[in-house]
């Protein structure tokens, strides 16, 4: 038989022309625009043209939508189905995603400028695994028979809280929104999506797909919009049980006052990140911990919670770790987002770009840039991988946040100095530690105080293993049979003897 022939190689440039993404909001099964009339501009990261204007949401928007997932709620449409049905419906979801993964990848891609390919290999399918999980475990939660007195039964269900507000980030517009939506809904509850500004048409779309999956009307609401408006309007709605977000940590603590101006409603938070990667000198590879630490702050252009954006090095290494690091680093030049051959694409937003760039005229006061620092080109927002050393540790650039290929390399001498200087952020998200000592691993990764430590690789995840951190980092873990519990709540029903 002859060899099946390669695949045609998609033209993305040419799909993306004859792209028409969803722009309405979608709130009970249909697309409707903004109450108000309002719209807001869409922009190409790496081109900066509008890609369509979007329905721009507000408070009477999000009424509409919590009101209709109320009804949803309420009616039992879906909260009343078996667990093992809501399961199916989220497996037959998952399968739909995966059908649609080259138009999906497109939106995601052209919202917010990552490549393609991390689009099509890491987005996408990440987001179907996660609801494909919780359409598999959501029938194999048992409920509980506590002890009781004689004549006396005790049974404790797990039971959905209701209406679910989800506001969600831009930098893995549909794998995030995954991590909040699969649980929620696999619990039985409606949710109410506030995508970020920067990248609503993904979510939209996954919205309407979630409709032919079926989904019923009403359990799955998207209101795109402004945080100020559409994600104030969620975090303060009276009639919203809980609030899970995904965002910076300033924001965050918004959410917090705004469940206690309306009716202290439960916020699930998942916030900022400043995540060390620790490389001692008796790392097994220095080649693959230099590729690996490349990975874990270029890696969607540094637009990671949990990025390793400090790179702590043993003394006796650092120049040969740097060197290595310096030649890996080649591999995140960015590019045209839509090419294949890219492997970073453009920052999301000239606002974002701004920012990153501020903190480089930072690092050239502070300390010394050894590799980058430069914007590509007149048109995007293009960055070159940057790192920077010889850093106070009280350097802005090594205690903020910035959310971009900007990375601080300190070196250590011991163990003891590592983990202090590991600890000594406000975040408590993720860590890294590179050693072939098992007793320095595990002594290590006791120590240092992040939800997730990954040993000999970074920002090591699963849809069974839970995601959250410690400190500024927020509170509540998603993924993991454990994110179930932020959309459930524990009901005793006592049955005593006559």
């Amino acid at each position: 038989m002859p060899a099946p022939s390669a695949p045609t190689p998609i033209d993305w440039h040419a799909r993306a022309a004859g792209l028409k993404p969803p722009t309405d909001a979608l709130i009970d099964g249909r697309p409707v625009p903004a109450i108000s009339g309002s719209t807001f501009d869409v922009v190409n990261p790496a081109t900066e043209e509008v890609l369509v204007s979007v329905s721009a949401c507000d408070a009477a928007d999000v009424d509409a939508a919590v009101v209709a997932a109320r009804r949803a709620f309420d009616d039992g449409r879906w909260s009343r189905l078996s667990a093992a049905e809501r399961g199916a419906v989220l497996n037959r979801f998952a399968d739909l995603l995966l059908d649609h993964s080259d138009e999906l990848a497109l939106l995601v891609t052209l919202e917010m400028g990552k490549a393609i390919t991390d689009s099509l290999d890491v987005e996408i399918p990440g987001a179907a695994a996660v609801f494909r999980y919780y359409g598999e475990v959501i029938d194999k939660i048992p409920g509980e028979l506590p002890p009781t007195a004689d004549g006396s039964v005790a049974m404790v269900r797990r039971v959905p809280l209701g209406v679910i507000g989800a506001v969600v980030p831009w930098n893995f517009p549909l794998d995030i929104a995954a991590w909040k939506l699969a649980p929620a809904l696999a619990a039985g509850n409606s949710v109410v999506l506030k995508p970020a500004e920067e990248s609503p048409l993904s979510a939209l779309r996954m919205a309407e797909i979630a409709l032919d999956a079926g989904i019923p009307a009403g359990v799955f609401n998207v209101v795109p919009g402004l945080g100020a408006t559409a994600g104030a309007a969620l975090g303060r709605h009276p009639d919203v049980d809980c609030l899970t977000f995904t965002g910076s940590t300033e924001v965050g603590k918004k959410f917090l006052a705004y469940s206690a101006e309306s009716n202290m409603k439960q916020v699930w938070l998942e916030c900022g990140g400043k995540s060390p990667n620790i490389v001692f000198a008796d790392c097994a590879d220095l080649e693959q911990a230099a590729e690996m630490a490349c990975f874990g702050i270029f890696g969607n252009q540094g637009e990671v919670c949990s990025a390793n954006s400090r790179l702590l090095i043993q003394r006796d290494i650092v120049d040969e770790f740097a060197a290595a690091l310096i030649d890996k680093a080649a591999a995140y030049l960015p590019g045209d987002p839509l090419d294949p051959a890219s492997s970073a694409g453009a920052m999301v937003s000239r606002k974002q770009l701004d920012l990153v760039l501020r903190y480089i005229d930072r690092a050239h006061t502070d300390g010394r840039i050894i590799l980058g620092g430069n914007r590509i080109g007149d048109t995007g927002f293009f960055l070159e991988p940057t790192v920077v050393t010889d850093l106070p540790v009280d350097s802005p650039v090594v205690t903020d946040e910035i959310f971009g290929p900007l990375l601080a390399m300190i070196p250590f001498d011991t163990e003891e100095e590592a983990v202090a200087l590991a600890n000594d952020t406000p975040y408590g998200l993720a860590a890294s530690v590179w050693t072939a000592s098992l007793d320095r691993a595990l002594r290590v990764s006791e120590a240092l105080h992040a939800g997730t430590v990954s040993i000999n690789t970074v920002d090591a995840l699963s849809p069974g293993t839970p995601f959250g951190g410690f400190k500024g980092s927020g509170f509540g873990a998603d993924l993991s049979i454990h994110a179930i519990d932020k959309f459930t709540g524990l009901k005793t029903t006592w049955i005593a003897r006559r």
